[in-house]
């Protein structure tokens, strides 16, 4: 099973059809660090993370993870934790992606495995299938509406791709 970002608006996974929205900036086959791109490629699903506040019985064939308060995704080139999710404390000197949101954009996403193995350095980070209420541009992950992302959890599991056009 694939997922495809067909273009700037279209998400397409076995016979289903979604709205979505990219980066701001369309899509990339050399994407940067705050290029504000959607990166072009074939990439495996990561886990699928979910705030147990918001989302009340999460069945899913990916591997759950709980999002807790202190958690983040760090974005930080410098960092040797680049592209990867960290505990945020005090006193904190890198930059990061904050999961623990109060909007609900992050209420419950799906890590897109782009720059992840391998990481390197200003390649990109926190790619995310991810949550919108709006459609608005992204910073470079892929946004659909809740509804919509329940239908895609169903369909997928830990083999499934996502292929970026």
């Amino acid at each position: 099973m694939t997922i495809i970002i067909k273009n700037k608006e279209t998400l397409l996974i076995d016979d289903f059809k979604f709205k979505c929205s990219v980066g701001k900036n369309g899509f990339s086959k050399d994407k940067k660090e705050g290029d504000n791109k959607t990166p072009i490629g074939v990439f495996k699903l990561g886990s699928i993370y979910y705030r147990e506040d918001r989302i009340k019985k999460l069945i899913s064939k990916l591997k759950k993870i709980k999002i807790k308060k202190n958690m983040g995704w760090c974005d930080d080139p410098k960092s040797k934790n680049y592209n990867k999710l960290i505990k945020i404390k005090k006193n904190l000197k890198i930059s990061y992606e904050k999961l623990f949101r109060k909007d609900s954009k992050y209420d419950l996403f799906i890590l897109i495995k782009y720059n992840y193995r391998k990481t390197c350095r200003n390649r990109g980070s926190a790619i995310f299938l991810h949550l919108t209420k709006n459609y608005l541009p992204t910073q470079g992950c892929i946004a659909i509406k809740k509804r919509d992302f329940f239908i895609i959890n169903k369909l997928i599991n830990k083999n499934t791709k996502i292929k970026i056009t």
